[in-house]
């Protein structure tokens, strides 16, 4: 686990900050912090499935070998740590919507001990600035379920707009999109 903050900053190339907050692309070494997101029923709740240690493994590899053989500019997958403590707290990703890859969306998680500290607002904030300096994409999407009403209202306060609703795999899902 990354617990040191000098650790992380020395190590680790920051791709943004927030003022609390370090963003830097995921690693290999990432396995065990990649997990405690993906293998907690309690973060994933509103994401997708949980996944085994050997299935986040597995995912965080394709992860990885997908960005180097597509490397793009403002597109792909962070881990997030607290400047203050060096500790992980998080994931951010840019990454093509699933059902519709030529639309790119914004996405966070973080683990329970981090929510409520208005980390994913903060980070939010930067990341989609981070996206509109880095890439020429015309828009960006916020995904969630309509039932997760606190992700809503983080993708509000970060400046995305209300676009649509859909039902997907039996879930409904409120669209919030930013335009350039």
């Amino acid at each position: 686990f990354v617990n040191n903050y000098t650790f992380f900053r020395i190590n680790y190339m920051i791709e943004f900050e927030t003022e609390r907050l370090m963003v830097r692309r995921l690693r290999a070494d990432d396995k065990d912090n990649f997990f405690l997101l993906n293998g907690s029923e309690e973060v994933m709740r509103y994401i997708r499935a949980t996944k085994t240690r050997e299935e986040s493994e597995a995912h965080l590899e394709t992860i990885l070998a997908d960005e180097a053989a597509n490397p793009t500019a403002g597109i792909g997958r962070w881990l997030i740590a607290e400047k203050a403590t060096g500790n992980f707290v998080g994931a951010f990703a840019i990454i093509p919507i699933p059902s519709e890859p030529e639309k790119t969306q914004l996405g966070y998680s973080f683990i329970p001990e981090a929510w409520g500290k208005g980390y994913a607002t903060e980070v939010s904030k930067a990341g989609l600035l981070f996206f509109l300096e880095k890439t020429d994409i015309p828009e960006i999407y916020g995904v969630t379920e309509t039932a997760n009403t606190a992700s809503m209202k983080v993708l509000q306060k970060a400046g995305f707009q209300f676009h649509s609703i859909k039902m997907e795999e039996g879930k409904e899902l409120t669209i919030f999109i930013v335009r350039r």
